[in-house]
């Protein structure tokens, strides 16, 4: 058995499909209110993150990111204001579908996935 497959084992599939909700509420709040992006991993982090440690670690790193991300939106508009934003905003938007969605995948395999491009707010 491979260390892959025993680390997989070790992550029970319970903390696995939360830690994988934690990456994909993001997507579901960025289609909401606007601010669900940021609200959506910060409850399920708030409420699950006693049940696992795993939970608490990709929960973290949700949340880190979608902060990040709400930052990297707000200079990106602020930016748009002079014209030079708005590459930015469309890097920013796209990061913000496609980092949550590699994510969930990583987190239901069970493996400890750290956003390459996130702020660590809450350690």
């Amino acid at each position: 058995m491979t260390d892959d497959t025993k680390q997989t084992e070790a992550i029970d599939r319970d903390a696995r499909r939360w830690a994988t909700i934690c990456h994909l509420v993001a997507l579901v709040g960025l289609l909401g209110n606007g601010i669900g992006f940021l609200l959506g991993p910060l409850v399920v982090w708030l409420l699950k993150r006693e049940d696992h440690p795993f939970i608490d670690e990709q929960g973290k790193e949700a949340v880190n990111f979608q902060i990040t991300v709400f930052i990297a939106f707000v200079i990106s508009v602020l930016l748009a204001l002079v014209i030079i934003g708005f590459g930015l905003l469309l890097i920013v938007l796209l990061a913000a579908v496609v980092f949550p969605i590699i994510g969930a995948i990583k987190a239901n395999e069970g493996e400890h996935f750290k956003y390459p491009v996130s702020i660590r707010f809450i350690k």
